[in-house]
């Protein structure tokens, strides 16, 4: 199996797919455990930050707020499963049937580039039926700019490939301006989607590589990136193959 050519990094939630909010429940049991008191984060603007930054904010003004992030976060990830089944979420519009491409194709290596703690994107992978499609990558694994976890993701990378991706056939896939940011500061190709918060105008103004109201097809997404096309005879991807 040759190396990969392409390495796509994946932003999850607005991305991916969406919980329809119901994070926001698992984030308030957190807050309950923690602060010893119910609060209401149901119009909490969540779009773009880590879920340590999230965590920093609901803590805010708690004495023992920095020694309690990482409680917080553990609480978080472990009553997520429980929660999401409370709102109708989704997978994104394309989003299945281009992994599924993609996974079959030795030529790509698709990763996670998220700003959730790893046992919140898995459950939510889980729970929307992409676990097999992808699994690994950067997460957020406490305090730290989005571009922390995409070193993670580009070392993760390396390690797959056992050399460092080439710059300019990695690309960052995401549906905020943080995502666009986070690509430019690692001299990286970012590919924005208006599937989340953020419309076209304000992706584009933001930077973005390439910006679309949904991710294009299979064929036009493998133009996109440089790949000349589908191989013949690919196989069948094994779940969490390091080459998706």
């Amino acid at each position: 199996m040759s190396a990969p050519q392409v390495v796509l990094l994946w932003d999850l939630d607005g991305t991916l797919l969406s919980t329809g909010r119901a994070g926001v429940f698992a984030l308030e049991e957190a807050a309950r455990v923690v602060l010893g008191r119910d609060v209401d984060l149901q119009e909490m603007h969540t779009s773009g930050l880590t879920d340590a930054q999230i965590a920093e904010l609901i803590l805010d003004g708690d004495p023992d707020a920095a020694s309690n992030v990482a409680r917080f976060l553990e609480l978080y990830g472990a009553a997520l499963p429980r929660h999401l089944p409370r709102r109708k979420g989704r997978v994104m519009p394309g989003v299945r049937h281009l992994l599924e491409d993609l996974a079959k194709d030795e030529r790509v290596l698709s990763l996670l580039l998220t700003g959730n703690i790893e046992a919140g994107a898995h459950a939510k992978l889980s729970h929307y039926g992409l676990a097999e499609l992808i699994w690994e990558g950067g997460f957020c694994r406490g305090p730290g700019e989005r571009a922390v976890i995409a070193q993670a993701a580009l070392a993760e990378a390396e390690r797959r490939m056992g050399a460092p991706p080439d710059t300019s056939r990695t690309f960052v896939i995401g549906d905020t301006p943080r995502d666009v940011e986070c690509a430019r500061s690692l001299g990286l190709r970012s590919i924005a989607v208006a599937t989340g918060e953020y419309g076209t105008d304000e992706l584009a103004s933001s930077g973005a590589w390439r910006v679309f109201e949904r991710l294009p097809g299979p064929d036009d997404f493998r133009t996109l990136v440089g790949l000349p096309g589908p191989l013949r005879d690919r196989g069948k991807a094994n779940r969490h193959s390091p080459l998706r």
